[in-house]
Order: C-alpha cells, then structure tokens, then sequence
C-alpha cells in the first residue's frame, strides 16, 4: 500500500467550496497513511478490557510516602513515551518532561519548593482554600521531593520558537499537556509505580533551575518510585458514576 494517497481531489465548484479553503491553497496536500495496527476486536473482548482497565486504574491512588529505592531509567522514557502519544492541537505536541534523578538537583528543587509553599500555606491561600486542602493532610514540608528516585517535571510549550529565533503559535496548550500528563499518570501506575501530581505555586523558580526557555511553562512536579511498605493515603471517596455523567440532553 502506499504511503499516502495521491488521487485528487474531487472537483467543486467555487459555490461548493467553503471560502476558507482558498486560503490554504498555496499549502501542499496534507499527507495520510492507512490507521496502523488496528483489529476490531468483538464485543464481549472490549468488555473484559474496558473492565480489567477500570478496576486496575480504580486502584490507583496519590500517595506522598515513597521509597528511595531506584527505579531504572527505561521506566522513565516508557512513561514519557507513552505520554508523547496523547493527541494536541495541530498535533503540535506542546509538552516537554525533564527527568531527574541527580540527588542535589532534587534537593535544590525541593528547597525552592518549600520556600514557595510556606508563602502559600501562611500569606497566599484563602481560608476556603486551606480548608479544602485539609482533609489531604498536606503542608509545606515536601520529603516526596527528595525521598523519591525520580523527579518528573512537566513543562507546556506556550509558543515554539524555530531556528532563527521566530516565533510560532500552539493550539490548545493546557488541553494537549493535561492529556499529556494523565497518560503519564496512568503509565506509571499500570507499571506499578506511584507518582504525586504537585503544584508548587508559583512554579516560575522550575524553569530558572531547570534552564528552560522562556516560551515554557512548568505545569507538575511528579515524584516518581516505589510506594514505602508503611505508605498512608487519605481516606478519601470517588464520586459515583451517576455524578460525573450526563447522557444526552
């Protein structure tokens, strides 16, 4: 089969065709290749999927007790990978991850952090605010940040710059990377591992320390490893399927 199809068009009338058209018309065809890999499988298989995937993300949960044992860098890039394939708006794919497992960057990363948060905890947050954060237990004291083997920063791409320094626009940038980073989430769940999506507020240190350009944005700090055999969770409840889902109108 080829790789793309060359037939033409088919042929419309200048009434036919929507006015917008023509302002890409000076643009080469866009190019397409057969859907790779797919097999419809029957009904009762995509059941037994759907339902084993459910009950194995049903069980994952945050958890802010990790332990310092390593976790090999292939896991790392596979989460990554898989995050790379989330959809984006014209597929500008405005996600960048930086990986870290260097003991002193993640302590520089967490000193900064805990600096931020006890502004936030003690003059920046509403009273509403640290009320609802209080059934998770949380405070500015981020051990998470160091005891865990892996730090996985999540940056968004605001704008792309090409080679000589121009700008160009990404379409729907917190849409794309918050796809990005549940696929993320999932991967490293469905690996076995823990992660703790983290908010550091503001972020604006992440990308001094990190060297990242100005057109990036840090989004999460994600924690990545093994749970601690004594790891604690908030006894906490997902809403049911009943509140989460309207069908129809």
């Amino acid at each position: 089969m080829p790789p793309h199809d060359d037939t033409p068009l088919p042929a419309h009338s200048a009434s036919d065709e929507p006015a917008y058209k023509a302002l890409t018309r000076h643009l080469p065809r866009p190019r397409f290749v057969p859907l790779p890999d797919y097999v419809r499988a029957d009904e009762p298989q995509m059941l037994a999927r759907a339902e084993d995937f459910y009950r194995q993300m049903a069980r994952r949960r945050t958890t802010r007790h990790f332990a310092t044992d390593p976790v090999p860098r292939r896991l790392i890039e596979l989460a990554i990978l898989t995050a790379g394939t989330a959809p984006s708006g014209a597929h500008r794919q405005p996600w960048r991850f930086v990986a870290i497992d260097d003991p002193e960057l993640k302590a520089r990363v967490r000193t900064a952090a805990e600096a931020e948060e006890l502004k936030t905890y003690a003059e920046r947050m509403t009273d509403e605010w640290r009320e609802a954060l209080h059934p998770l237990g949380t405070d500015h004291v981020k051990t998470h940040l160091t005891d865990a083997p892996w730090l996985v920063v999540l940056f968004a791409e605001k704008y792309g710059l090409s080679s000589d320094g121009s700008h160009h626009k990404n379409y729907y940038v917190d849409e794309s990377v918050g796809i990005a980073a549940g696929m993320f989430i999932s991967a490293i769940h469905m690996m076995g591992l823990v992660t703790l999506p983290h908010t550091p507020n503001p972020m604006g240190f992440l990308r001094d320390t990190l060297g990242r350009g100005t057109n990036e944005k840090a989004v999460l700090v994600m924690p990545v490893g093994y749970p601690r055999p004594d790891a604690q969770v908030p006894d906490l409840q997902r809403l049911p399927l009943e509140a989460i889902v309207q069908w129809n109108a």
